[in-house]
């Protein structure tokens, strides 16, 4: 009970402050995207039925393709470590694509 009543009354309260050189400042701004948003913006008005896009919803595009990017290659990877091996090649793409329902979607795009 007197837990619940310190956390009601911290509720409110501002996070507390972070120790010096405690090493999660950083010196350089987070870069939240690591696709170039410019780049994604560009796809994204090639297509003739977008006339306008909001730098937020450039910003999600980007992080779903990363996203997306991500998973085949952890789920791509699982098969080449398979054939004893570390490099991603073709064939790992061909197999997550068959196999994962989730990708069922792509099933012949890379033919």
């Amino acid at each position: 009970m007197a837990a619940a009543a310190a956390a009601e009354a911290g509720a409110g309260a501002a996070p507390p402050a972070e120790e010096p050189g405690s090493g999660s400042l950083c010196a350089a701004p987070l870069r939240l995207a690591r696709l170039p948003l410019a780049r994604v913006k560009a796809l994204v008005k090639a297509d003739p039925d977008v006339s306008l896009a909001s730098q937020e919803a450039v910003f999600v595009l980007a992080r779903a393709t990363e996203l997306f990017v991500e998973t085949i290659a952890k789920d791509a990877y699982v098969y080449a470590q398979q054939g004893k091996r570390k490099t991603l090649q073709r064939k790992d793409l061909d197999n997550a694509i068959e196999v994962i329902d989730e990708f069922a979607f792509l099933e012949g795009t890379l033919d």
